[in-house]
């Protein structure tokens, strides 16, 4: 291990389990303190307990580092700004916050309900937007006081915010807005000390073995496991450190040994006439622009 992150505290989200846990443990591998957030729930959002949150924090431990659990729903301002308060009290600190929690509730959109869109969004966009506010709030804080932060957001995304996901109306939408997020953090924060980036992973996790199981199943032994969380955690901590200066407002695909710097929405084929076009001759401008685009990639799992 190299230490890039000693001295740093980072608090992550839905880190019981998972890629959650994997990045908690890379972290605190690397000399971070760590807060280990997750209410212990199923893989649909269901109960709480924790013990999940617990294990992970005596794992930490148990190799020498340094970590406390936090219980509380960060999808509620209260839960959000305790998980701050949480590191600063254990820890004297907060140097990096890496949203991570979530949960599935998949249904083709007609089948979808309102409440399993509503839950997917609270975890998965709320659960970002309210740890992410109090945070910067604190890092503000520090700023104005003379005590300019060196401080980094790790969001995680996802293919299905990217590209689109058949059956995952609202977890395709919370993820895209997870990206969205991220660009107007990075562009408000970067004044206070704060760096802001955005992940989407590929792993096995609760969420994925089952829903793609071919592609996630475990190796044989000796085969690399292309699909282990801990593949996606090494970018992660150099994002939480910092080492990454300079580095705000990007989207990286990290899968396996690949890493990949996503490049998002750009003006392509254009075409100005300077004056209103007709419904038909805006139709075939569009239509003459469309040949000279590069074609869209396909929904995942259509």
């Amino acid at each position: 291990m190299t230490g890039i992150c000693t001295g740093r505290v980072a608090v992550v989200t839905g880190a019981g389990r998972g890629l959650g846990r994997a990045h908690a443990l890379a972290l605190a591998a690397e000399g971070a303190a760590v807060v280990v957030n997750d209410l212990g729930v199923a893989a649909d959002g269901a109960g709480a307990s924790g013990g999940p949150a617990q294990q992970v924090v005596e794992e930490i431990r148990a190799h020498g580092g340094q970590a406390v659990a936090h219980t509380g729903d960060i999808t509620t301002d209260d839960g959000a700004r305790s998980l701050v308060t949480t590191a600063l009290d254990a820890f004297g600190r907060l140097d990096a916050l890496v949203n991570n929690a979530g949960f599935l509730r998949d249904r083709m959109l007609v089948n979808l309900a309102e409440d399993d869109w509503d839950a997917v969004m609270r975890v998965h966009l709320k659960g970002h937007f309210l740890p992410l506010k109090h945070a910067a709030a604190h890092w503000r804080t520090e700023a104005k006081a003379g005590r300019t932060p060196d401080a980094r957001v790790v969001n995680t995304s996802s293919g299905a915010g990217l590209l689109g996901s058949v059956g995952q109306g609202n977890y395709s939408a919370a993820k895209a807005g997870i990206l969205g997020l991220t660009l107007v953090a990075a562009a408000e924060l970067g004044r206070y000390g704060v760096q802001v980036n955005a992940l989407a992973p590929a792993a096995r996790t609760r969420m994925t073995e089952q829903t793609f199981a071919d592609t996630m199943a475990a190796p044989t032994d000796g085969v690399f496991d292309a699909m282990a969380p801990e593949n996606v955690s090494p970018l992660v901590v150099w994002l939480a450190s910092a080492d990454s200066a300079g580095v705000t407002g990007r989207v990286f695909e990290a899968e396996a040994g690949r890493i990949t710097v996503m490049e998002g929405w750009r003006p392509g084929p254009t075409a100005d006439k300077g004056a209103r076009r007709t419904p038909s001759e805006a139709g075939e401008t569009a239509r003459h622009l469309l040949t000279k685009a590069e074609p869209a990639r396909p929904v995942y799992g259509a």
